[in-house]
């Protein structure tokens, strides 16, 4: 059986209160932080920059994994890195050299994540699949939480899944967005490894997130 992980979104916490979502998150099983950072240019929507990630960071010892949704990116990898995230995940449109980014989050010891929205091909960054860690495959458009998935993107987690396996990589696949009791057995089945949730996590079984972790990992 896979080891399935849970990268509960803060988009869905209580921002007046990030420092104890967080905690709360890793009481309850959580495997890593997902944070998406938006600059309002690549999405329609502002988050949290590299100060907020720095002063999170004492919270807690689980991985931050950070989300990019910016702009262009390459210049700002170093302050993301520094300001404790953990795992950096990139667009390839926002990038002028996909492999120079990649680079530059290597160069600061952090593991390299590329996304995929729902209409980005898997041949955009086929040629990079040895080179990172995490494809993060966006089941809604970024941009703003409690989305409803799209089911087309089952499809392509399926495809990533077996060009894994036939080319015989490591890299974790990783889904986010409107990802619920109804349909995270689907995505799990297709092939992915790692949960983005916000909604489900915070909101259901009156805000048990113990509960509703465990039953994410339930498959």
């Amino acid at each position: 059986m896979k080891k399935i992980k849970i990268s509960p979104s803060i988009l869905s916490a209580d921002f007046s209160q990030l420092g104890k979502e967080i905690k709360k998150l890793e009481v309850g099983g959580a495997d890593m932080i997902h944070v998406d950072v938006m600059d309002g240019h690549f999405v329609p929507n502002l988050t949290i920059g590299p100060p907020v990630i720095k002063a999170l960071r004492k919270y807690t010892s689980l991985p931050f994994d950070v989300h990019l949704m910016i702009n262009p990116v390459h210049k700002y990898i170093k302050d993301y890195a520094n300001s404790g995230a953990d795992i950096i995940t990139i667009h390839p449109e926002s990038c002028e050299s996909v492999s120079d980014s990649i680079s530059e989050i290597k160069k600061f010891k952090k593991k390299v994540g590329l996304s995929l929205n729902p209409d980005t091909e898997i041949g955009v960054i086929k040629d990079y699949l040895g080179e990172i860690d995490m494809v993060l495959i966006m089941s809604v458009f970024p941009g703003f939480g409690g989305q409803k998935f799209i089911n087309d993107v089952l499809e392509k987690i399926r495809n990533l899944s077996l060009i894994k396996k036939n080319l015989n990589l490591k890299f974790d696949i990783e889904v986010d967005g409107g990802i619920n009791f109804s349909n995270f057995k689907d995505v799990l089945n297709a092939g992915a490894n790692i949960l983005v949730s916000g909604t489900t996590i915070f909101k259901e079984n009156n805000g048990d997130i113990k509960k509703n972790i465990d039953f994410l990992k339930s498959i």
